[in-house]
């Protein structure tokens, strides 16, 4: 990223589904809009493997091909996406300064929309042995697992989604969950399904207290409790689905308010507590982490943006 000294009308930090589909709505009105996206175009949509709820493809549709038709859209109508790490954000009246990896941005309103990240077991072996057995994206390293066994940690949807995909590469499964399983009905009965033919197996009131190499090099065994005993269970590789943490440790030495656990609260326009940032999508407080309520969080903010560039635009003295 170049240095830049310009004014944008909005600065936005992410470029998951939800800024792009913010994007689209100020492109369109010729609001000058930057988005500044630290990994990848399409967040975690981009890597998941199949979207079958979102509106408008009955056939369902990859989440990278999804996430490759969102960046087109908001590119074909002007959209600047540039690359770096947001490291804070300053309020300077009615200018905000960005400051990335690249430089500052300065920019008359911010966007947040950075998203959620994979919530950690924390437990020895996962941090070293991240990439040589433990991992938390099916599509990126499934396929690295043909005829292998594998351990999926969690129960929620996003945990029996990837292990029902994750059954195209790999021998057997085993998914551990803390307790019961909490997923959709129908994600319920393909479960069901792939149990009866022998390619998962579940172990409920499952938790792990160590993931380990024998030979310090992959991992080969997982240990914890099941239902309060010993357990342990030889296996190929670790994959964890056991929830989101908001992208948010950007903002702690900023006015933005959060809630508990770290994500932005907002007011129904979805600006936060400093006038002229808004956020939208997985990172606000009370989002639902579905890529259809992202999206139509992104035009609502996407609008509300418009409206304070007016009513700024309409306090500035005239010369």
């Amino acid at each position: 990223m170049q240095q830049d000294d310009k004014l944008h009308d909005v600065v936005m930090i992410g470029a998951g589904p939800s800024a792009l589909c913010a994007a689209v709505y100020t492109t369109r009105e010729d609001i000058d809009t930057v988005l500044v996206e630290k990994a990848v175009v399409g967040g975690l949509a981009a890597i998941t493997d199949w979207v079958d709820n979102y509106p408008g493809f009955s056939k369902g549709i990859s989440g990278m091909e999804l996430a490759t038709e969102l960046q087109a859209q908001a590119e074909r109508f002007g959209a600047d996406i540039r690359y770096g790490e947001v490291l804070s954000i300053r309020d300077i009246g009615q200018e905000k300064v960005v400051e990335t990896s690249e430089g500052p941005l300065r920019a008359k309103t911010i966007l947040v929309a950075t998203g959620s990240n994979y919530r950690k077991l924390e437990i020895p072996g996962e941090e070293k042995y991240y990439g040589r057995g433990v991992h938390y994206c099916a599509t990126c390293d499934g396929a690295f697992y043909r005829d292998k066994k594998l351990a999926v940690i969690g129960g929620g949807n996003s945990a029996v989604q990837e292990a029902l995909f994750l059954t195209r590469f790999a021998s057997h499964i085993d998914l551990l969950v803390r307790s019961k399983l909490r997923a959709s009905e129908v994600l319920q009965c393909e479960i069901d399904k792939a149990i009866s033919e022998g390619k998962i197996t579940v172990h409920l009131e499952t938790v792990l207290s160590e993931i380990i190499a024998s030979n310090n090099k992959s991992v080969d065994k997982v240990v914890g409790t099941k239902a309060g005993e010993a357990f342990e269970l030889d296996v190929d590789g670790v994959f964890v689905f056991i929830g989101l943490l908001p992208n948010t440790g950007f903002l702690k030495d900023s006015d933005v308010e959060l809630d508990e656990i770290g994500m932005i609260k907002t007011n129904i326009r979805l600006e936060t507590s400093i006038p002229g940032v808004f956020a939208s999508g997985d990172v606000r407080s009370g989002a639902t982490a579905q890529i259809a309520s992202a999206v139509g969080e992104g035009a609502t903010a996407a609008l509300s943006i418009r409206e304070y560039l007016e009513q700024q635009g309409r306090e500035q003295p005239v010369v």
